[in-house]
């Protein structure tokens, strides 16, 4: 089953931003991910919550290959920038629907 990472990123420090684009891209493909949307080009249609500076979404093969690049030692340092100039939000998600009535994936 495929895998998600949703995240919504607001940079507070723009120091690790080049280092991390640059690096960490190679580092996901070659892991089997596949970015679907990395953009600050978002537009709320409905909710209270603030609107991401940059909102990114990569689809991965599974949740080991997901949970192996996030624990990856190649990946700790570019994660620790991140999580140091940045407020973030990230959750892993399964592509699947629990209602059985759609067939995600397919």
């Amino acid at each position: 089953m495929k895998y998600y990472v949703v995240a919504e990123i607001d940079i507070t420090d723009r120091s690790w931003v080049e280092a991390y684009v640059k690096n960490v891209t190679g580092m996901v493909e070659r892991t089997g991910g596949k970015y679907l949307a990395r953009t600050s080009n978002v537009q709320k249609i409905e909710g209270e919550r603030k609107t991401p500076r940059v909102f990114l979404i990569i689809e991965w093969p599974s949740k080991e290959a997901a949970d192996t690049f996030y624990e990856s030692d190649e990946y700790r340092p570019y994660r620790d920038s991140r999580i140091a100039g940045a407020r973030n939000e990230f959750v892993l998600v399964a592509g699947e629907d629990t209602t059985g009535t759609s067939r995600p994936n397919q």
